[in-house]
């Protein structure tokens, strides 16, 4: 499915060699997220994602990066998480060259601007309002907090207003020298493109680029002995709330038991969630669930928008899905979940962009690569005894977590419903 060189530098380069496309994306992770970050320097891994599309010593303003690219009818854009943040453009075979070129400029040779950095600045701070105001961000960022509090992994990614506020040109220069290294960065690259020509740009254009020590990342911690209830009391017209437990790492081995496990529960319109909360009862237009992973901890989030006043019900609703999983689905429930989960995967291979995201996302976070087939092979071998050992394993009362946003103003009707 791909290749992979190390250059002298450390730098990692894939490709995957697509014929059939008349497209070629690329993508490059960087191991800079929060979790990487002081509390007072919050929001600098992001904050740092917006800078190069400012501009570059060879494409030196905004409008010149995103005419390189847009101009030729390519897409770009990027993003910051906790473990990495990850730049990425799609363009047609012949404009391939110019795109990676760009690219590379906007890791290696942003320029910063004082001005530019300010209004930025403004920007950010005025993203971070924006989800301030939408419940659905709010409860999203309060389950993370409930899961991960105080630390780094239960922080906004984004920072805060005030960190925002109090970071430095220097700061930032300080953070791009540690965590923007060769030997912390991954280049991957998908479609109509051979491997030698991916190697031969990425080398001319990186000699000079030297290692260095990266920043370690902060590991979690997980004390919790009982359920822990958040609310926000807001004046809405519906309540959002998630229901989340404690998840499993990237690399543990339950891993691929736990993605069918979510994909009965709720993800999906002929999840047990889905067709007992809505179709069923009709609590919630909108209700599922999803994973995420990461290297030492992971969480299983149960999400709803319902009725205030359905609330409560709501939540006993879902946690009667979680006490349902234990017991081992059907073999036709178990089939159809793993005929799904390889449509999804197979199904988004087939697009360029979705393939060097694979490449350079494993090979950043996990040091190696896994090809379709073996993950196929991995869901096939999954039993019904899998997935409910696997939820015997995760559904301990004492770690659930419940985040709440809406017209309520106590928790205690709430906590009432944890604690069985």
């Amino acid at each position: 499915m791909f290749q992979r060189s190390v250059l002298d530098n450390q730098l990692r380069i894939l490709s995957s060699h697509m014929p059939y496309t008349q497209s070629v994306a690329i993508t490059i992770c960087i191991g800079a997220g929060s979790r990487y970050e002081s509390p007072d320097l919050a929001g600098v891994s992001h904050f740092i994602e917006h800078l190069p599309f400012k501009g570059t010593r060879s494409w030196p303003t905004a409008r010149d990066v995103s005419e390189a690219i847009e101009g030729v009818g390519g897409v770009m854009n990027a993003s910051t998480d906790r473990e990495m943040t990850v730049f990425w453009c799609k363009v047609a075979r012949p404009h391939f060259k110019t795109a990676l070129s760009v690219m590379l400029d906007m890791l290696l040779n942003p320029i910063l601007d004082p001005e530019e950095l300010e209004k930025e600045r403004e920007i950010i701070q005025e993203e971070l309002r924006m989800s301030y105001d939408h419940p659905t961000y709010r409860v999203d960022l309060l389950i993370d907090e409930a899961l991960w509090p105080e630390q780094a992994m239960g922080r906004d990614v984004g920072g805060t207003l005030e960190t925002v506020d109090n970071i430095s040109r220097d700061n930032i220069w300080e953070y791009m020298q540690r965590q923007y290294n060769p030997a912390n960065t991954v280049v991957a690259v998908a479609g109509n493109i051979s491997h030698q020509e991916v190697v031969e740009q990425v080398n001319e254009a990186t000699w000079e680029w030297l290692p260095q020590e990266s920043l370690d990342w902060e590991r979690a911690t997980n004390a919790q002995t009982e359920p822990v209830v958040r609310v926000e009391n807001r004046r809405t017209d519906q309540t959002n709330l998630c229901l989340a437990l404690p998840g499993l790492a990237l690399e543990d081995p339950d891993r691929f038991n736990l993605a069918l496990l979510n994909v009965i529960l709720g993800d999906g319109m002929s999840s047990r969630l889905f067709l007992s909360l809505r179709e069923q009862k009709g609590l919630a237009y909108d209700v599922s669930s999803s994973l995420h992973h990461f290297r030492d901890c992971g969480s299983l989030i149960v999400y709803c928008g319902v009725e205030p006043k359905k609330s409560r019900e709501t939540v006993k609703s879902v946690l009667d899905g979680l006490r349902s999983m234990c017991a081992a689905p059907p073999d036709e429930e178990l089939a159809k979940a793993k005929e799904y989960t390889k449509g999804r995967l197979l199904l988004r291979l087939e697009d360029s962009r979705a393939v060097s995201g694979w490449l350079a996302s494993q090979e950043m976070l996990q040091d190696r690569v896994s090809n379709p087939d073996q993950v196929v092979d991995k869901i096939d071998a999954v039993t019904s005894e899998d997935v409910a050992r696997v939820a015997h394993r995760l559904f301990q009362p004492e770690q659930l977590r419940l985040a709440v946003v809406g017209p309520h103003r106590s928790d205690a009707r709430f906590r009432k419903l944890l604690h069985f």
